[in-house]
């Protein structure tokens, strides 16, 4: 635990500031704009969609995996010499793609009445 203030302060205006840039004109802080984030519109777009077809939340529901396919354990002569942690975070639209599943098993649970325990 540190006791100076000092390097609280410093930490706190880092972590608050993280994602901004600055820049200093005379005695004046001014903070530049974020940048533009392209992939918007494509996850605006994703997140809108209603699932309201049965057959189509069943595709949706069997080519989006329920876990990171690429997970992996390496394991030599019975021992785990490696592991491969789990990649999907790195897909910048990984969270519109799992509610995208979500909402089409929840439309082949809820609406259509089947059971979704093939697809988990």
């Amino acid at each position: 635990m540190l006791k100076t203030t000092n390097h609280r302060q410093i930490f706190f205006s880092t972590f608050v500031h993280a994602g901004l840039a600055t820049h200093q004109t005379g005695n004046q802080n001014q903070v530049a704009e974020p940048k533009v984030d392209l992939l918007e519109p494509l996850r605006h777009w994703l997140d809108s969609w209603e699932i309201q077809n049965q057959k189509l939340a069943r595709f949706i529901a069997k080519m989006i995996p329920a876990q990171c396919p690429f997970e992996r354990d390496i394991i030599l002569f019975g021992r785990k010499v490696a592991h491969i942690p789990p990649m999907c975070k790195l897909n910048p639209l990984y969270d519109q793609f799992v509610g995208l599943r979500f909402r089409a098993l929840c439309y082949l649970a809820d609406v259509c009445g089947e059971d979704i325990q093939s697809y988990c």
